[in-house]
């Protein structure tokens, strides 16, 4: 069985084990973004990135650095999380970044090899949350329990 996957609206809130994340970012504005020698436009609204935290820290540490406004350039999604309101995050300790964006498989890749560049199972690893679109009810359970916590 899949561990629980919980629903964090700020760093401290996750653990500071290892697992994998699914960012929840809304962009006010189109952004402009690079992966590589790809370059797209994202449109305002919702986006889910999947990724991992298997270094120091864990799960909380990755967080941190991804809701910090102010960092070096170093992943693809620091291009967005720069421009983005992060509205939170889902977390699964232990949890595989690619199970995470496969669960996501319904919802559209804005941008073909966007934070997967070292990925050979996905084809990207940010998908756009068009309004009203539903998630797996294991995401929508963490995030209905975060609410009421």
């Amino acid at each position: 069985m899949n561990a629980p996957m919980i629903f964090c609206a700020s760093a401290f809130e996750a653990p500071a084990a290892l697992g994998a994340y699914a960012l929840w970012l809304r962009l006010e504005g189109p952004l402009e973004v690079q992966a590589g020698k790809r370059k797209g436009l994202l449109p305002t609204g919702d986006y889910l990135y999947c990724g991992s935290a298997n270094g120091p820290g864990g799960l909380r540490a990755r967080l941190a650095r991804h809701m910090r406004p102010h960092k070096r350039v170093h992943w693809h999604i620091d291009q967005v999380t720069a421009e983005a309101r992060l509205l939170g995050a889902f977390v699964e300790e232990q949890g595989d970044e690619c199970a995470l964006s496969a669960a996501l498989a319904d919802l559209p890749i804005p941008i073909p090899g966007f934070g997967s560049s070292d990925c050979r199972r996905c084809a990207a690893h940010l998908r756009f949350w068009p309004e009203g679109a539903a998630l797996p009810s294991r995401w929508e359970n963490a995030r209905k329990a975060a609410r009421f916590t």
